[in-house]
């Protein structure tokens, strides 16, 4: 009888605030590349930025609610909140000082060299500072506000995200020192050009012109000081959902209350003045821990102003996304319903069209008089989004328009209700999703009457039906007139929209009932093929990985000798190259210039392989907390077309980090995948 497998260890976790930092570390190391064209390394300063600030408004956020209320719940780690908040703060420091470094030190005297300045306002000369003052008194005078902090007026709410100059002034008459508040606006460029902007261009920051004309704003007082500062606030929603309530209410009172949740970061110049800062610490009721000091100027998320000047030679070359050839007839576009009937279309993005895919296959159905019926899922899509524009159409031409709107997807949700209404008043049945579940999944089904019989043309993919984030994010997706599919997707929406319980599905797995328990089961399978000495191997490209279920699984399935590919390119939990844990378990993430967002999962399954894609990560909130939807691909070409991706990515030589058991990662390699699959797939047009 076999010895029973000895406990998993209790140190088996890492830790996923951590791992995200790692992640934007990652980021930040494409800042770093001197190789990487100039704009391009400005663009990545930009993204660590604003992906710093969500982290912290979320993330931080969540943390520092948990710790108020008394929660004494350590992370599957082993850490109390106290303990991964001190973490978290220590290392964000260091990101924080590696990236001011690289803008102040190395980005900012290269982009000098090519002919892009940042300058202050003593460095003007008499004629552009004439130039600026007009430009202030007529542009930005008039929508300032001071804001008097004393015992007749309190200290003023200062908005999340908002940058503010705290400003020290003192009555010449008097002596008494005096303090207010000023918030540099967000409706004016940050970016102010000295001078026309072409292959040269000059720039001021506002704030340095709005404290250059500080007199201007309070006549009759001298003007002692001012420090630059800004406050990042908890955004995490958390909306009541009564059935009785309508969830769009209750969703725009949440919106309007967040503007007010609790500061969770002030964010301060390194030269700021230690008294004003007690002010501002005492009067935001944050601790000294919370305040990250930066050399240098603030809200660097606000250089993707930089990357839009017209310099290509600063950029990488610009491509055009290929139509994919089954969707191509020479210079004319085929019908998507005929190539449908031929078979599967697998589509690979940014590489393949979404615009001649995807979006056509929308604009098709609305248009085309068979078509009785489209359904479809939106969870993020852009402001003037054509696929809204093609569903408002549908519904006016008299189809039958059902489209679930997940007004919940953070930080889209006002975008989201504003498409609500619009398509309701189109004539579209417009449904929010499940009470306490967000609707995540990616899905489109179109009904069509053919010769008396009704046919179903199914869209499921990875990513959002969003046109302009198709060309940035790396996606995948199937457009199939596969009957099962067309009914298991009939019947997701009939649960969506109506009161059906389904949980199982002919060819899908559905949080969250069905993924992490098929997941499971497909995993154990795997242990038993390696135990019997049948072929195994299991292969998984994700966001993030940090359900403990499934990692222990996987930890099971490498004891059991099963080779486990990991390809994940944010959060990481699980630790691999453990001896007698982890061996047979390899981690990689590749972040470059498109964001790696697909999600693919493949089963060697003793020769049978089966292989999946969907809209979820394997994290609790997409297992338990959403409507995720994973497909098996059973279509063989498809099949060898995830194959080749797969290897390409996990191919030894390609750019990328490698995951070690002491949580570090490692940037190994110098093969580009991404550019690799640009010049196979797109069409270059620089």
């Amino acid at each position: 009888m076999p010895a029973a497998p000895s406990p998993l260890p209790a140190d088996r976790f890492l830790n996923r605030e951590l791992s995200w930092l790692d992640f934007n570390s990652r980021v930040l190391e494409l800042a770093e590349d001197t190789d990487a064209p100039l704009l391009e390394r400005v663009k990545f300063l930009s993204i660590f930025a604003s992906n710093l600030d969500e982290f912290f408004m979320v993330r931080i956020a969540g943390l520092k609610r948990r710790q108020s209320t008394g929660l004494a719940v350590r992370s599957p780690d082993g850490l109390t909140i106290r303990e991964q908040l001190t973490r978290v703060t220590d290392r964000t420091r260091d990101l924080v000082h590696r990236h001011a470094a690289v803008f102040n030190t190395d980005v900012v005297p290269q982009l000098a060299e090519r002919g892009i300045r940042i300058v202050g306002w003593s460095d003007l000369d008499d004629a552009d500072a004439m130039r600026l003052r007009e430009y202030f008194r007529d542009q930005v005078f008039p929508v300032l506000t001071p804001l008097a902090v004393d015992p007749a007026h309190p200290f003023p709410y200062i908005s999340g995200l908002s940058l503010n100059l705290a400003v020290s002034v003192r009555d010449p008459e008097t002596g008494a020192p005096k303090f207010a508040r000023l918030k540099v606006p967000n409706n004016v460029p940050r970016f102010i050009p000295v001078g026309p902007v072409g292959e040269t261009a000059v720039f001021l920051l506002l704030e340095e012109l709005i404290a250059a004309h500080l007199s201007a704003l309070f006549p009759g007082l001298d003007v002692l000081d001012h420090h630059l500062f800004r406050v990042t606030r908890n955004a995490d929603l958390e909306v009541e959902e009564d059935r009785d309530e309508d969830l769009l209410q209750a969703l725009e009172r949440e919106l309007a209350r967040r503007r007010f949740g609790p500061a969770v970061r002030l964010e301060v110049t390194d030269t700021m003045d230690p008294q004003i800062l007690e002010v501002l610490v005492s009067e935001l009721e944050i601790s000294t821990a919370d305040v990250v000091s930066v050399p240098g100027p603030l809200d660097l998320g606000a250089l993707m102003a930089l990357y839009d000047l017209d310099r290509p030679e600063l950029k990488d070359d610009p491509f055009v996304p290929a139509t994919h050839p089954r969707l191509s007839d020479g210079e004319s576009p085929k019908s998507v319903f005929a190539t449908l009937r031929e078979g599967d279309v697998l589509l690979h993005h940014p590489y393949d069209s979404f615009a001649t895919s995807v979006q056509r296959f929308i604009e098709q159905a609305a248009a085309d008089p068979h078509v009785l019926a489209i359904k479809q899922t939106l969870y993020r899509t852009s402001g003037d989004s054509p696929i809204v524009q093609a569903l408002i159409e549908a519904a006016q031409a008299g189809k039958q328009v059902v489209v679930l709107v997940e007004i919940k997807a953070r930080f889209d949700e006002e975008a989201n209700i504003s498409w609500a209404r619009s398509l309701e008043r189109a004539g579209c049945h417009v449904v929010y999703g499940l009470v306490g579940l967000k609707t995540h999944c990616k899905t489109a089904l179109v009904v069509r009457m053919e010769n008396g019989v009704l046919r179903r043309y199914c869209h499921i993919g990875t990513g959002n039906y969003n046109p302009k984030t198709a060309r940035v994010y790396e996606d995948l997706g199937v457009l199939t007139a596969d009957a099962r599919v067309g009914a298991d997707l009939t019947d997701l929406f009939n649960t969506l929209t109506g009161y059906s319980r389904q949980t199982t599905y002919r060819s899908l797995m559905v949080a969250p009932h069905g993924i992490r328990n098929g997941l499971l089961e497909k995993i154990r399978r795997e242990a038993r093929h390696a135990a019997e000495g049948t072929p195994s191997g299991i292969r998984i490209k994700v966001n993030s990985l940090v359900d403990e279920q499934l990692i222990d699984a996987l930890y099971e399935a490498s004891r059991a000798g099963v080779p486990v590919e990991l390809l994940i390119r944010g959060i990481c939990a699980l630790r691999p190259g453990v001896p007698g844990l982890s061996d047979n378990i390899r981690v990689r993430s590749i972040v470059g210039r498109f964001l790696e967002h697909s999600r693919v999962i493949h089963f060697a399954n003793a020769g049978t392989p089966e292989w999946w894609l969907g809209s979820s990560d394997l994290m609790h909130r997409n297992l338990d907390r959403r409507v995720e939807v994973l497909l098996r691909v059973n279509d063989p070409a498809a099949q060898r077309q995830l194959q080749r991706v797969f290897d390409l990515d996990m191919a030894p030589d390609v750019r990328s980090w490698e995951l070690a058991a002491d949580a570090t990662w490692t940037h190994t390699g110098g093969r580009d995948s991404q550019a690799e699959l640009l010049a196979t797939r797109g069409e270059n047009a620089g």
